[in-house]
């Protein structure tokens, strides 16, 4: 699970600006923010870009953690 929109949230950004800045749609963004779907790892840098501009200033392990494996 990501923790975009909480940090999203938190810099008061829009999912329609986040995903202007980004160059996807706003839906893209939702599905993101809701694990319908899994952006790829640029989408994720661009994401992580964005958020920093804002004043996030995060990571991208932080924006989107790795998972843990299942041993």
């Amino acid at each position: 699970m990501s923790n975009m929109k909480t940090i999203r949230e938190q810099v008061d950004m829009t999912q329609s600006a986040l995903a202007e800045a980004v160059g996807l749609t706003q839906g893209a963004i939702a599905h993101y923010e809701n694990d319908r779907r899994k952006p790829g790892l640029d989408e994720c840098r661009r994401i992580v870009a964005a958020l920093n501009q804002r004043g996030a200033r995060v990571t991208l392990d932080e924006v989107f953690p790795p998972s843990k494996a299942v041993a």
